[in-house]
């Protein structure tokens, strides 16, 4: 099983996908659409993509603001997730993408990517970052079991 990334935005979205060891996250596409609220396309891509790569789970990027609150792209992200829900029939997790395109744009300006390019890149680097973070805590969950599991109580 592998799990999907996506990075939400009001005219993209980012895909990427894990490898089937659930270490590494690969950028897959962009998912373009003409207008904010012409999903029907853009959903149905995403269900293409997962049943092409045999994805078990979604982890879509949620945009809280700096100071840990929910604004108005919170609640578009979160009808998306059930929209994702219902047509793809996988498990939709948000996880919490403050500064991934923030941290994409840099990553792109450090290796010299020229500015009018980084447009294109953006959204697919984004939604790798959010789904690493996701593999990097299911890992370091993974980890930490068997040692809480392995200690010994004593009195």
């Amino acid at each position: 099983m592998r799990v999907m990334g996506l990075d939400f935005g009001s005219k993209t979205v980012g895909v990427a996908v894990s490898d089937p060891l659930l270490v590494t996250a690969q950028g897959v596409e962009t998912v373009f659409r003409k207008s904010p609220d012409k999903l029907r396309q853009t959903l149905a891509r995403i269900k293409e993509l997962a049943q092409e790569y045999e994805v078990g789970r979604i982890v879509l990027g949620y945009p809280k603001h700096m100071n840990n609150t929910e604004g108005e792209r919170c609640e578009k992200t979160k009808a998306f997730a059930r929209m994702l829900e219902h047509r793809t029939g996988l498990t939709v997790e948000l996880w919490d993408e403050r500064l991934t395109t923030a941290a994409a744009n840099h990553a792109m300006m450090e290796s010299g990517v020229r500015r009018e390019e980084r447009k294109v890149y953006v959204d697919k680097i984004a939604a790798c970052l959010i789904l690493q973070g996701y593999l990097d805590r299911l890992h370091s969950q993974q980890a930490e079991k068997p040692a809480a599991e392995g200690k010994e109580i004593t009195n």
